[in-house]
């Protein structure tokens, strides 16, 4: 008898199908892979940017015997509040001036930007059940969350 020694064309054919399958198996599972992790990655913007935000703002209502000296919401039409907002900002009396300006989708503690890919940012300072709060409607990347902070007096 002979002794078979290397591989036959079938064999090599056989591997060569093989190989290809695998890779092909592998390669759907990483298009799957990076595509939920990119979705992942956009969603965890969001909650980053809005995180950050509470965390700065959560702080300072937490002071006591702080107050708003001042809150105004900017329109792009005065007249129509569902319009879109230019800039809005709130004061206390602590010298802590938090403000959105549209332009550059961001929020700012003072001059620090501290959110942003903000596309809209309104305080309101209003009195509820006999304790002043403040609403803050907070909004990135088409969603939206209204918070309210309860100032300690």
């Amino acid at each position: 008898m002979k002794s078979e020694k290397g591989i036959t064309l079938v064999t090599l054919t056989v591997y060569l199908i093989a190989m290809t399958m695998v890779v092909a198996i592998v390669a759907v599972i990483s298009r799957y892979f990076y595509t939920n992790t990119k979705t992942i990655g956009e969603s965890v913007d969001y909650i980053t940017e809005y995180t950050q935000f509470n965390s700065f703002f959560s702080d300072e209502v937490n002071h006591e015997n702080i107050k708003v000296l001042e809150c105004k919401t900017n329109y792009e039409n005065p007249d129509d509040m569902n319009s879109k907002v230019i800039n809005s900002y709130i004061v206390f009396d602590n010298g802590v001036q938090y403000t959105f300006i549209k332009e550059n989708q961001g929020v700012y503690r003072n001059n620090v930007k501290i959110s942003r890919g903000v596309e809209k940012c309104t305080f309101e300072n209003v009195l509820e059940n006999g304790k002043m709060v403040v609403k803050v409607n907070f909004k990135v990347k088409e969603k939206s969350r209204e918070t309210t902070y309860i100032l300690k007096t």
